[in-house]
């Protein structure tokens, strides 16, 4: 082969690397993953059936309208041998006889008993969610109040109708009341406030309804989530954590574009003790996160503030067990030990939940 011709495979051969070698990576995606899925050996699969999500506690699972069932999920959950579903979202708004998520979830966990005394099988343990949003009519702190009596284990801060969200991807101009209500595209910033939901008033600080929010969870001793808060937010929040020695302080999906923290926040974050959820979704072709930089942050966070959960329940996504099973296997093929992974996903999210036992 002649110099020309070498040249010319050579610049072929850097081409094709470039291509496939993100922000300068110095081991490009390609390599990372096939050294993990050729590397790493799980439970056979064998379908229906899920194996490797056993113990496995979901703080983040889907089941509003359009989404999985819930009961169905419920029953996959416990034939896998999963420990527990947390309902971030369920079908509840259009019910009047209802108080809220919480009753809809107590009767899935009825009908789940009777399926599981048939099929043999012990009940995976539910729990219900409640976001901010979902006022129904009544201010934010008196719905709050009635969601805490109602038995909600967890608040959400606002999420798709916040700002921020509105600001990221759009939302339903339906929302804000403009015809016909289609998806739009990003907002810009002052209308994002104009007709979403932000937390901080005009010294950023936060807002009086939100600080009463977090005073009646510390006090019903529930797992909080920042949601889809800006920087700017989840440090007013983490504040009102510390001052008010809340222990179940949560931010969801850190890599998302929505949270966008660099290591050295999620480290500040969570030497604050909050914790830091790691989700299917981020992983997911979706949002396309490498799951070798996620093993790697957990691995330099320690585990001691980190979940891992689904985030899933949207057509688009395998279900809450499969996505368990499949995050769960992706961080044990990246090099989380099976301690670790079993840390996150069943030791901390049980603590979350007051499940320990």
């Amino acid at each position: 082969m002649n110099d020309a011709a070498e040249m010319d495979d050579e610049k072929e051969y850097l081409a094709e690397a470039k291509l496939r070698r993100r922000n300068n990576a110095p081991h490009d995606r390609f390599l990372s993953s096939y050294r993990a899925r050729m590397g790493y050996r799980g439970d056979v699969l064998v379908p229906p059936a899920v194996f490797g999500v056993e113990g496995a506690v979901d703080i983040h699972c889907h089941g509003h309208e359009g989404q999985q069932d819930g009961l169905s999920i419920a029953k996959l959950a416990s034939a896998s041998g999963v420990k527990g579903l947390l309902f971030k979202s369920i079908v509840w708004r259009a019910r009047t006889d209802v108080a809220g998520p919480a009753g809809v979830v107590r009767e899935v966990e009825g009908e789940l008993r009777k399926w599981c005394d048939e099929a043999g099988v012990p009940p995976s343990r539910l729990w219900s969610g409640w976001i901010t949003t979902d006022t129904m009519g009544l201010s934010i702190p008196e719905q709050a109040r009635r969601q805490l009596a109602d038995g909600v284990s967890a608040v959400w801060m606002p999420v798709f109708r916040s700002a921020n969200t509105l600001s990221k991807v759009g939302g339903m101009s339906g929302w804000w009341g403009e015809e016909p209500s289609v998806w739009t595209d990003p907002l810009p910033w002052d209308k994002a406030l104009r007709v979403g939901t932000y937390t901080l008033d005009e010294h950023g600080k936060l807002k009086p309804e939100y600080r009463e929010v977090f005073k009646m969870v510390a006090d019903h001793d529930v797992m909080i989530s920042f949601a889809h808060a800006t920087h700017a937010e989840i440090w007013e929040m983490a504040e009102q954590v510390r001052d008010l020695g809340i222990t179940k302080a949560v931010i969801d999906h850190p890599f998302s574009p929505f949270i966008d923290l660099s290591p050295a926040q999620m480290r500040e974050l969570t030497s604050a003790g909050i914790y830091l959820n790691f989700t299917y979704d981020e992983i997911s072709p979706l949002l396309g996160v490498d799951p070798a930089e996620m093993c790697r942050t957990i691995q330099a966070l320690g585990t001691e503030y980190v979940t891992l959960s689904s985030d899933a329940g949207e057509p688009l996504f395998p279900n809450t067990v499969e996505a368990l099973r499949l995050l769960r296997a992706h961080m044990e093929a990246f090099g989380l030990t099976k301690d670790e992974v079993h840390t996150t996903s069943s030791v901390n999210p049980s603590k979350l939940l007051g499940a320990e036992d």
